[in-house]
């Protein structure tokens, strides 16, 4: 896998333009601002880099205190450096703040002791714009993207762990075998800042150019973690995948092999739970939450309702809301802190299932619940409608209703996309289904 040849090799430096006031602060008087600045937006064309070496001093020493990024990529290269603080003399010492084929990567390395070579499984090559943070204190060292914690790790090394700093780049990373650099960005920096002390969280949203929900980030915690999560999947028939799947993966089977197989060991000690049962309303899973949800013990539970709330007598949109608020607070009172997620149901062709003409308004609810409740939210009714030009494309549905093999294949790759775990050299993100 992608995953483990990059985890392998060390990744490269970041490279950014920098100011630098004169001196640096010692541990007893920590500055408010970073120690190093560099605020101008730059495009990289993977061939070079910003030489800031003149302010080397700034960094060295530092065993604690943050190194953050704003860029955006145009390219998944298997290593790029966004910062990198290295020396030049040596074949293999730096520390630098990168992307290896979309995913952040923090790398520490001492005259080739590896210190610390750790990426994120969430990844962030979507063409987007992100501001990512790294953190060290005595605690240990966070990872941040987008404002929130994605990942903790317990060892705590900074720049102070590599001797014979020289050289500072951002964009590459130079050392004696690439004295004209490597790991080379392709993409957009917009600012690389580096503080000798450790930002707070609030300080990291304030200096985010977008800021994650805190679900969102949650969510990216529990994928990027090593800690065994089980994830609940309940809705109804399309959720359970019955007989229109004609055999094939529904797509909670997808995105279990997604998780528990292509993300790579420990996440196969992750269970994923389908207990989307044919023909459940909102009602129905509101009455056995504890037979679907609570006996698994969750960390995340994705709930796609709606298709038959429209059809049911009784559950109009005022009762379909009241019970969506009512799940959102269920999973929330659970132990442990558990997420909840929202899944539109996919649209249906109306010329055969007419007793569904009010689904994109019952879509428009649980979108309203999700952004009033903070909940993370992957919008299939939107997404479907928008892939065929606004029409319902009736050649992903078995029955009409349904979606079969090709519509789980769609719905999965949604899900794997808006939870940032995309891959395309991965079986499941790369599955075509004729």
């Amino acid at each position: 896998m992608r995953r483990r040849a990059v985890l392998a090799a060390a990744a490269g430096s970041l490279a950014a333009a920098v100011t630098v006031p004169e001196g640096r602060a010692s541990a007893a008087a920590r500055t408010v601002g970073p120690v190093l600045d560099h605020r101008v937006e730059r495009t990289y064309d993977g061939t070079s880099g910003t030489n800031l070496s003149s302010r080397v001093a700034a960094v060295i020493g530092l065993s604690t205190g943050t190194v953050r990024a704003t860029c955006r990529t145009t390219s998944r290269n298997l290593a790029m450096t966004l910062f990198s603080a290295s020396d030049p003399a040596e074949p293999s010492s730096e520390i630098v703040l990168g992307l290896a084929a979309g995913a952040l990567q923090f790398v520490v390395r001492d005259k080739g002791v590896v210190k610390v070579n750790r990426l994120t499984r969430t990844m962030y090559d979507d063409g987007a714009w992100h501001t990512f943070a790294v953190t060290v204190s005595g605690d240990g060292t966070v990872f941040h993207a987008d404002g929130r914690p994605v990942l903790t790790l317990p060892s705590a090394h900074f720049f102070s762990a590599v001797s014979g700093l020289a050289s500072v780049n951002v964009g590459r990373n130079v050392d004696s075998t690439h004295p004209g650099g490597e790991w080379f960005y392709t993409g957009g920096i917009r600012r690389v800042a580096v503080y000798d002390r450790v930002l707070t969280e609030a300080e990291l949203r304030a200096e985010s150019v977008r800021v994650d929900l805190a679900d969102f980030g949650t969510i990216s915690g529990i994928l990027n973690s090593d800690t065994p999560a089980n994830w609940v999947i309940t809705g109804d028939s399309i959720t359970h995948g019955a007989l229109w799947t004609n055999g094939w993966r529904s797509y909670a089977e997808h995105f279990q092999e997604r998780v528990r197989w292509e993300l790579g060991k420990p996440k196969n000690s992750d269970f994923v739970i389908d207990t989307g049962v044919s023909g459940s309303t909102t009602n129905d899973l509101v009455a056995a939450f504890s037979q679907r949800v609570t006996a698994f013990s969750p960390r995340v539970v994705s709930v796609m309702l709606g298709t038959n709330d429209v059809a049911t007598s009784g559950i109009g949109q005022a009762a379909y809301r009241a019970n969506l608020v009512g799940l959102v607070a269920a999973v929330r009172a659970l132990p442990g802190g558990v997420v909840p997620m929202l899944q539109t149901p996919n649209p249906v062709d109306l010329a055969r299932w007419p007793n569904r003409t009010a689904l994109g308004d019952y879509a428009d609810t649980m979108r309203g619940v999700a952004q009033e409740q903070g909940v993370v939210l992957i919008d299939h009714h939107a997404h479907w409608l928008a892939s065929n030009g606004g029409s319902v494309p009736t050649g992903l549905l078995g029955d009409g209703l349904h979606p079969d093999q090709r519509g789980h294949l769609f719905v999965s790759h949604k899900v794997i996309e808006d939870l940032r775990i995309f891959d395309p050299g991965s079986r499941v993100c790369s599955l075509t289904i004729p």
